[in-house]
């Protein structure tokens, strides 16, 4: 079964790419409907192919991809699965992003560069996009470069469940990693009731990839401190940030983040002395080769498939996280 009726007239149709079919699965199986069929192949050349092995015409259709490496073939594969599904008569078309792609991008630091978030948001729309659903935006402002709905989902229920029954609250010091994180820190601490310390760093912006971690504003001497951020890419950041943590006299730090986009050296590094715990969903596929004793991988379909659900159903998206957590 690939497609959901309501009310005997609108038509669910859940479509994936090949970057993470078992996200696409799991949401699938939370709606209790399928996957529509789909062929889907790259030719010699790195030219993508795709066709939908059944009719979408009239259809509510939601296409998720997952944008992890590499990165340009899985955008490039779901734009042509909206163009397909535009051409093929759907009624209305859905991007499910899990990662936004080039959400990193979404300002000019210097002259003469790209602001390529917004690229990706036309890139959508020209396909034939009517509305997008991302969980934990890089950044905010990225809502505002479609010109059409967007449906900005917050992992923090997902991870802060877990931390709640893990970790000892009234030991636990929530931190930022960086100045520019502090917003969704103080929300963290505020839901968990607990205090809140702040990382000053400074990144050379002419050597990529390399931070330079200076104060910590906050008492973290014998707490446990947990550090929050959207994303973990390479793991630099969060290690420096950790032994910073550590030689300040915290006694664990544990690491919540949503997306897990591990990049070669991460799989070697955030299994640190400084690190005791990596928390972070599956929104990115994560594999074995990648994965670590102190990792754990929490499920984002659930929240996923209400957000469709409700989109679905004309409902409301926001009142998912009226008094969450």
């Amino acid at each position: 079964m690939s497609e959901i009726t309501s009310n005997g007239e609108k038509h669910l149709v859940l479509a994936t790419g090949r970057a993470h079919p078992k996200l696409a699965e799991a949401i699938a199986a939370e709606l209790d409907t399928g996957l529509i069929s789909t062929t889907s192949h790259t030719f010699a050349n790195g030219e993508l192919y795709v066709r939908f092995n059944g009719s979408v015409r009239g259809s509510d259709v939601f296409v998720i991809q997952s944008h992890s490496t590499p990165i340009n073939e899985w955008l490039m594969e779901q734009l042509i699965m909206v163009d397909a599904l535009k051409r093929a008569s759907a009624k209305r078309i859905t991007v499910v992003a899990p990662f936004y792609p080039y959400a990193r991008q979404d300002k000019k630091h210097r002259g003469r560069e790209p602001i390529s978030a917004r690229l990706v948001a036309d890139l959508f729309k020209a396909a034939g996009a009517d509305r997008i659903m991302s969980v934990d935006l890089h950044a905010p402002q990225i809502q505002g470069f479609f010109d059409g709905p967007v449906d900005h989902l917050f992992a923090m229920p997902v991870l802060m469940e877990h931390i709640r029954k893990t970790f000892d609250l009234e030991q636990l010091t929530v931190v930022s990693p960086d100045m520019g994180r502090v917003r969704v820190a103080d929300v963290w601490s505020d839901k968990l009731g607990t205090p809140l310390a702040i990382i000053h760093k400074r990144r050379d912006p002419l050597v990529p990839n390399q931070v330079s971690v200076h104060e910590i504003v906050g008492d973290v001497k014998g707490r446990w401190c947990l550090l929050v951020d959207d994303l973990i890419d390479t793991g630099r950041t969060i290690v420096a940030a950790s032994e910073a943590l550590k030689n300040a006299g915290a006694k664990g730090v544990i690491v919540a983040a949503t997306h897990a986009v591990f990049s070669d050296p991460a799989y070697d590094i955030l299994q640190s002395d400084f690190i005791d715990s990596v928390v972070v969903t599956d929104t990115l596929p994560i594999p074995d080769e990648k994965r670590f004793p102190s990792l754990t991988v929490l499920p984002i379909a659930p929240l996923l498939a209400r957000a469709i659900h409700e989109v679905f159903d004309d409902g409301s998206v926001t009142s998912m996280f009226d008094g969450d957590a």
